[in-house]
């Protein structure tokens, strides 16, 4: 099989790094799957999802807040301002995040800082959702 060497790099460290099958991400343009000597480009990511398929079939999911993506022929780069494991998001904080984000954007006399607000209830609405699909996954597998 052939494979592509993937990193996920945030500002705080390398998250992941290995040869995978594919990797997926959303990116401004839409959702990209990535294969072996997939053409070269450059694209922003929206938060959410990066999905890694690993040689042996298997995936691991991981939550960017947003990004770059680089693709070459032979290694796809995911540089993060935060990344982290989707099995560990604080699913509770995010629901709290959503819904704090949800009641500014309702409250007129607070909104000193609409782009904020939104890109916050952006990145909570991102992280639920990756926890939903993992948790949709797990019980496919029960």
């Amino acid at each position: 099989m052939s494979t592509i060497q993937c990193n996920i790099v945030s500002a705080e460290n390398e998250i992941f790094s290995g040869e995978v099958a594919m990797v997926f991400a959303t990116g401004i343009a839409g959702e990209l799957g990535i294969a072996p000597r997939h053409a070269p480009l450059i694209t922003l990511l929206k938060p959410g999802e990066v999905r890694i398929e690993m040689r042996d079939g298997s995936r691991q999911n991981y939550y960017v807040s947003g990004g770059i993506l680089e693709v070459q022929p032979h290694i796809v780069t995911v540089l993060a301002d935060t990344a982290t494991r989707a099995e560990d998001i604080d699913e509770a904080a995010a629901i709290r995040a959503k819904e704090e984000a949800e009641r500014l954007l309702k409250d007129s006399d607070k909104r000193q800082d609409l782009a904020r607000v939104q890109a916050d209830l952006a990145k909570a609405v991102a992280q639920i959702q990756a926890l939903s699909r993992i948790k949709k996954k797990l019980q496919k597998k029960r």
